[in-house]
């Protein structure tokens, strides 16, 4: 075993693993860390990694041979070659000077392996005062239940063809948010159904795709989902439809639970806080 747990335990203070994001808290075990790295040596996906679904090969792997695991902190480095490449060095530690290390080696490796970005990410917990970046979101399906919303909202396949023809315009618009990538997975086949609602005739907001799939330890969970409405719409309460909408189709198909991300004070980040949403933690991200 690489890792040892009773130096990395309470160093992690929000569920985040490096190439694959946020976890529930239960599934965040030593043995998970040990995956990545079997992971990063095979260089394909873990049968529980959230972009599986897309298909292709894992862009982002672990540098195990860079790795730092000491019992004050662990810097665990990744590398991605999309784009121009980016270095990423997750800095796990409770002292402020692991951040300034994490950089170091950030700026090192991203020489090392010739890619022109170098970040660092740091862990915060649910109790940080003043957060930036990231929020680490849990809704529970087990907690109560999700009750179909009072709104006009549908699989896209189940709106009438003229309507359905505006899901592509409607996603290069709104391509900022992953709609255009998703507009292409739909158009292939390869992923679950879409929600969407109109206006008029058009669609001016959309959320999925919806997929339920086990997690490390095989508790049914609903997947990440991309999801946006039309700036000029906001502010009806569409947003709030859709995303009530998805959670009661997450309950509906068995899921016990989702993790959601959201950007501390923006439009989603509100709305998950306003719907009772367990907060987890943050992530916040630099350039090294």
């Amino acid at each position: 075993m690489f890792f040892r747990w009773d130096w990395l335990r309470p160093l992690l203070t929000a569920p985040i693993v490096p190439t694959l994001g946020p976890i529930h808290p239960q599934a965040l075990t030593v043995s998970v860390l040990e995956d990545i790295l079997r992971a990063a040596d095979r260089g394909d996906f873990l049968t529980y990694d959230k972009d599986r679904r897309w298909g292709g090969e894992k862009d982002e792997k672990v540098l195990r041979e860079d790795v730092v695991h000491q019992p004050e902190h662990t810097l665990i480095p990744t590398l991605s070659r999309r784009g121009r490449g980016t270095v990423k060095v997750f800095a796990y530690g409770l002292r402020p000077t692991v951040v300034d290390e994490a950089a170091e080696l950030a700026a090192k490796l991203a020489s090392t392996h010739d890619v022109a970005g170098a970040r660092v990410v740091r862990l915060l917990s649910p109790e940080t005062a003043h957060p930036r970046g990231t929020r680490i979101q849990l809704k529970d399906f087990t907690a109560g239940p999700c009750l179909a919303p009072d709104g006009p909202v549908r699989p896209i396949t189940a709106w009438p063809t003229a309507v359905q023809k505006t899901f592509g315009p409607f996603a290069e618009t709104m391509a900022a948010d992953g709609l255009a990538f998703l507009h292409t997975q739909m158009q292939t086949g390869r992923c679950g159904p879409v929600l969407a609602t109109a206006i008029e005739g058009r669609i001016v907001g959309a959320i999925g795709p919806m997929e339920v799939r086990a997690d490390a330890i095989g508790r049914p969970q609903l997947m990440p989902q991309y999801f946006a409405v039309l700036p000029e719409t906001r502010g009806q309460g569409i947003g709030r439809i859709l995303w009530r909408a998805a959670m009661h189709w997450g309950q509906a198909h068995g899921a016990a639970y989702q993790i959601l991300q959201t950007e501390v004070g923006g439009p989603s980040d509100g709305l998950c806080r306003s719907e009772g949403l367990a907060s987890l933690g943050f992530s916040h991200t630099t350039h090294a």
